[in-house]
């Protein structure tokens, strides 16, 4: 799939935010007044700003409105309402630390819920895929919300859950990419399978579809070499996760701290990245992609 830079975004900031709305949202860390204010518009700014960022992957973004209408089969309308709902209910919350130093924990609980359904409602999406192979799994949404779980406490200061949350979701990373790379060929989907024309004999293409490029070829057919996955693979591992487990177990400083954000940002952005690059659309049998 082609790995487009707005969803890589929208996936990677949207996590993060709703991630530390869920910490902010089950009273950690326990803050008040200003400083309650600086928690909430980071990740006001993280989640909003990754939703803005999903509208430029639209053909029609002034039509994103009408994504909230299907909500009944699409995962997509889940998403968006569960983003709004959380985004409402969480401002409430926040408004009452903010400006009466007043914690109303059942709506605290209530916004951390819905922060983190939003999270699976996002992974729902790719997770639901038949036509995606390395996506159509349980690791999908187990990845993204320990990832988005992870994030989120790293930037609540929860360090303690950090050195706990990190190390759990490079685990499903790993199993993620193993189970990833053979799900082509375990979904037994081929050439002839897709046409149904096996049982008369071999299937081959007779030619190219067509002499140019498409929509599907764009979107669908995105390939990037082995050497180059595993390379990045390393470096999304490296940063993502053992660089700031590293430096949260020096001795502790803001700096340190800083940088070890910074790290798992990147990291994350690299295997977000990948988790588009790598995915195998079954439409790319009818360009010769398998």
């Amino acid at each position: 799939m082609h790995p487009a830079p707005s969803v890589i975004t929208f996936t990677t900031l949207s996590g993060l935010g709703f991630g530390l709305l869920f910490w902010l949202g089950i009273g950690l860390p326990a803050v008040t007044g200003w400083v309650a204010f600086t928690f909430f518009a980071i990740a006001y700014a993280l989640a909003v700003g990754g939703l803005m960022a999903s509208t430029f992957h639209l053909g029609h973004p002034e039509r994103a409105i009408k994504a909230f209408s299907q909500w009944r089969s699409s995962w997509l309308s889940r998403e968006g309402i569960c983003a709004v709902a959380a985004l409402v209910v969480m401002a409430a919350y926040g408004a009452g630390l903010v400006f009466f130093d007043a914690r109303i924990a059942m709506l605290g609980w209530i916004g951390a819920a819905l922060s983190l359904a939003t999270v699976f409602t996002t992974s729902m999406i790719y997770a639901q895929m038949n036509t995606v192979p390395r996506w159509k799994t349980p690791l999908t949404p187990a990845l993204l919300i320990a990832i988005s779980l992870a994030g989120g406490a790293l930037l609540a200061g929860q360090i303690s859950a950090v050195l706990i949350l990190i190390p759990i979701a490079a685990v499903l990373q790993v199993l993620w990419w193993a189970r990833g790379d053979s799900a082509f060929a375990v979904s037994g989907t081929t050439l002839a399978t897709a046409t149904g024309l096996g049982d008369i004999g071999t299937v081959r293409a007779f030619e190219p579809p067509h002499t140019g490029t498409n929509y599907l070829l764009r979107e669908m057919a995105y390939q990037v070499g082995r050497k180059h996955a595993r390379k990045l693979r390393v470096i999304a591992l490296a940063l993502g996760y053992a660089l700031p487990v590293a430096l949260l177990l020096a001795p502790f400083s803001h700096a340190l701290a800083l940088v070890a954000v910074i790290s798992h940002v990147a990291g994350i952005l690299a295997s977000r990245w990948l988790f588009f690059a790598e995915a195998e659309h079954v439409v790319g049998l009818y360009y010769g992609r398998r």
